[in-house]
């Protein structure tokens, strides 16, 4: 059932639809060096092929994981001898580009670079991480989406009235209701859809009548478990996460457990999903909610002690409260503010008062002169010098937890203020207008 012409293919409207740029450079026979990027049955060796149909190329097919330099300059070697002779182009396509190591992509710069071969590359990784840079910046890169349920139902009914290519030629009946079992949990894989209608069409025994009935049972017992497109060092790993994260700031406790329960689902490790969390209580929750990065650590904890399946309760737990409470980055800010400043400006000295003065001869250097207890104050507060310049890293937020914190701060730092200007003496407590704590 794979398509032969661009009219056949189905999906990728954003770069095969009327007049996008793809199909447009096929339509006028201009295309040169391609890197076709998506995850699996999303019609990248389908569409190098209706390419080098439409354009009248020669038409070679590589493997990244099974071909050699060897291989290669074989390749090379009859596309420059077929251009020379016949002015026919060679399609090289090159399944799996990413398996190729730096020195086998670097065999195909010169060729590319000369027009020798039109390279059209396929990959499941990211060509930007997985691709060496020559060759990235000698092609067009196209990512291609996973299809959508209504484009694999378009596929599914295709395959059942094709009597050529297809299952048309059984005597065949299947349910709607399986064929739409099929295309969502395919997860936008045409192949893994089309293998499964082809296995329960040809493992479904006929009924009396000689008519092959597949409805729902059927159709889920041929696809089984639905096996989630996610690679633990690639895209998916890290766009998972990534959405799992934003989605815990952007406080949707219910798109935080479906990116969690993705994960959960594809085997991730739980200590990654706990690392993670605690970050997140800790940058993003913070000072607004102090209980976030506690409930994040026993969460961690539990998850490496349980282990799966149970870990999944405990993250849970922590995903939901991290969604849905008070947000403040302002401890996040504030480390990173003092660790530019400590990058970029003169190292501060430790004030005398402040130095360590617990060793012998200590006091002759004059180290701890002046350092007042604060418990021996009001309120445990004494106004006393404990950086040496004025700088100011820390802004609490407005909110939750934070606000009391905020009042605290600014009432300090006004005592702070008036004992550097002299105000009051050489230090003040806050026996007055202490705030509440």
């Amino acid at each position: 059932m794979r398509p032969r012409t661009l009219e056949e293919f189905v999906g990728q409207t954003h770069i095969l639809g009327p007049g996008q740029l793809l199909r447009r450079a096929i339509e006028a026979d201009r295309i040169q060096s391609l890197i076709l990027y998506g995850p699996p049955g999303t019609g990248k060796t389908s569409l190098a092929q209706i390419i080098a149909r439409r354009t009248r190329s020669h038409f070679e097919r590589l493997s990244g994981v099974e071909a050699t330099v060897s291989d290669l300059r074989r390749v090379l070697t009859g596309a420059a001898h077929r251009l020379a002779n016949t002015g026919q182009p060679t399609i090289l396509f090159l399944d799996e580009i990413h398996r190729f190591n730096r020195a086998q992509q670097d065999v195909l710069l010169p060729e590319v670079e000369s027009g020798v071969i039109r390279l059209i590359g396929a990959t499941t990784e990211n060509p930007f991480f997985f691709v060496n840079a020559p060759l990235v910046s000698r092609s067009q890169i196209f990512e291609l989406q996973p299809l959508s349920e209504e484009e694999l139902l378009v596929l599914l009914r295709r395959a059942l009235s094709d009597a050529e290519r297809g299952l048309g030629y059984l005597r065949l009946e299947v349910s709607e209701e399986a064929l739409r079992h099929l295309a969502r949990v395919a997860d936008g894989d045409a192949r893994k859809a089309l293998n499964a209608l082809e296995i329960a069409a040809l493992t479904t025994p006929p009924g009396s009548d000689g008519v092959i009935r597949v409805g729902r049972v059927e159709a889920e017992q041929s696809i089984q478990k639905k096996a989630v497109v996610y690679d633990a060092t690639g895209d998916a790993h890290y766009d998972t996460i990534s959405a799992f994260i934003k989605s815990l700031r952007g406080s949707d406790p219910d798109a935080a457990l479906y990116w969690l329960a993705k994960m959960i689902h594809a085997g991730e490790d739980p200590r990654f999903i706990a690392r993670r969390l605690v970050i997140c209580a800790a940058e993003d929750v913070g000072l607004a909610d102090p209980m976030a990065l506690v409930l994040a650590v026993a969460a961690q904890q539990a998850a490496e002690f349980v282990g799966w399946p149970e870990a999944r309760i405990p993250l849970a737990e922590a995903t939901v409260y991290i969604a849905t409470a008070y947000k403040s980055n302002s401890a996040y800010r504030a480390i990173e503010a003092a660790l530019a400043d400590v990058r970029q400006n003169r190292t501060q000295p430790v004030p005398r008062a402040l130095r360590d003065a617990h060793y012998a001869g200590a006091e002759r250097l004059g180290h701890g002169a002046g350092y007042q207890y604060a418990h021996d104050f009001p309120g445990h507060f004494v106004a006393q010098d404990y950086l040496g310049v004025d700088k100011v890293f820390y802004e609490p937020g407005d909110q939750g937890a934070e606000k009391k914190i905020r009042e605290r701060v600014e009432f300090w730092r006004a005592q702070f203020a008036r004992a550097r200007s002299g105000a009051g003496g050489k230090a003040s407590s806050n026996a007055e207008g202490e705030p509440d704590r």
